[in-house]
């Protein structure tokens, strides 16, 4: 087994791990304030802490989806003016946006290094919640090292190289196995 194939299937990996983390986040934000929302229900006062602490999740989220989107090819494309480009302008223009991409990544982990080592303050939820601002200064050289990670994938990241009509081949037939079974 070779290297690059090593390598996309740890980029998997860590894709399925950021996909639970999302969610992880999600129902984080969502527990938190269902409990603000049920305390102020029943007690009648509101909880300080809730909106503020529950807001904490939102970079983690952002900057973590951006990975999970770029993995699966849902990024923004211009594929209208990709097919009207010759096949060896198609590959040139992949080749590019890979390298931009690359360079955005090689960015986001330099300077996230940077902001995440110089965050020294600490967030006050309330009286007795203190988080470091590294919380959320962590995500961004994280986001910086998943999305250089998942540059192995190559050119399948890029919407332009995949086959349509074989995707909604392969849609049809898996959905008329499923009526027949």
């Amino acid at each position: 087994m070779s290297i690059l194939d090593n390598a996309r299937r740890v980029s998997d990996a860590v894709n399925q791990a950021a996909i639970v983390l999302c969610v992880a986040c999600v129902l984080a934000m969502l527990a938190i304030s269902f409990t603000g929302f049920l305390y102020t229900l029943f007690t009648g006062d509101a909880l300080s802490w809730t909106y503020s602490l529950a807001r904490l999740f939102l970079p983690w989220i952002g900057l973590v989806s951006i990975t999970i989107a770029l993995h699966s090819g849902e990024h923004v494309a211009m594929t209208l003016l990709v097919r009207l480009l010759p096949m060896p302008l198609v590959k040139a223009a992949a080749v590019a946006t890979l390298a931009v991409m690359a360079f955005f990544a090689l960015l986001m982990i330099w300077y996230g290094w940077g902001y995440f080592t110089n965050a020294t303050q600490v967030y006050m939820v309330s009286d007795n919640i203190q988080i470091s601002y590294r919380w959320t200064a962590i995500t961004v050289p994280l986001t910086g090292t998943i999305f250089l990670l998942h540059l192995v994938q190559g050119f399948s990241l890029l919407e332009h190289f995949a086959d349509e009509n074989a995707l909604i081949d392969e849609v049809l037939s898996s959905n008329d196995q499923e009526t027949r079974s």
